[in-house]
């Protein structure tokens, strides 16, 4: 792969305020919390077998003028574990950002469906690049590390009514890309190359196996 962007970042922690919160009931009083309500990077988490509840933070995602892609997902995986910190200071949060890099363009979620059909014609043919930014905030020791998992995906050649239907059956229009890597967005490649295919999905979970390690909460530690 021709990309290798790799940041890791140990420093101690800022405390936002005043994002509003919704909280998805999960195992309560868990020492683990996932800055996220999406059922897709829960479903990645459940995977490591380790109690955690989820809370969702009401994050500005808009690009500041000038910031480059690796500090966008940067900044936005960190704030979006940063807003809910204050109410978790003896707990490891982990919050997660996605953006696909096509031509030079930032592409976010597309939001409508004529959007996610033009973005899906764009990269008919085309290799796209995506990186997940993934932080993992210590509120117990004041610090997080930060890492940025790149990887990149070959689109097969779509016609119209591939792409037509795709978007009805599917309706991606929250997902980075403009298509759901657990689901049928997999007849829409041709290749795909990188380190973590979950990163698709929006949680690196090798990285994130990494820094739990090393805060002391090993998937394949005692239990």
């Amino acid at each position: 792969m021709s990309l290798r962007f790799r940041y890791t970042h140990y420093r101690c922690l800022l405390h936002p305020s005043g994002h509003k919160e919704t909280t998805v009931p999960q195992t309560q009083n868990a020492p683990l919390v996932l800055a996220s309500s999406s059922r897709f990077r829960q479903a990645l988490l459940d995977r490591l077998h380790l109690p955690y509840q989820c809370h969702s933070p009401d994050i500005d995602e808009t690009p500041l003028d000038g910031e480059s892609p690796q500090a966008l997902v940067h900044r936005l995986a960190l704030s979006k574990a940063n807003a809910v910190a204050e109410r978790f200071p003896q707990h490891c949060i982990i919050g997660s950002d996605q953006i696909a890099l096509f031509e030079g363009d930032i592409l976010g979620k597309p939001h409508t469906a004529e959007r996610a059909r033009a973005n899906l014609a764009r990269f008919s043919g085309h290799k796209v690049t995506f990186l997940t930014g993934l932080a993992l905030v210590d509120t117990r020791h004041q610090r997080h590390h930060v890492h940025i998992e790149p990887f990149e995906v070959v689109f097969r050649t779509l016609s119209e009514q591939e792409i037509e239907r795709y978007v009805t059956l599917e309706k991606p229009l929250d997902s980075a890309g403009s298509f759901r890597m657990e689901g049928l967005g997999i007849a829409l490649f041709e290749r795909l190359e990188g380190r973590d295919p979950n990163a698709l999905i929006g949680l690196p979970l090798i990285a994130l196996c990494d820094m739990l390690r090393q805060v002391g909460m090993n998937p394949l530690g005692d239990a």
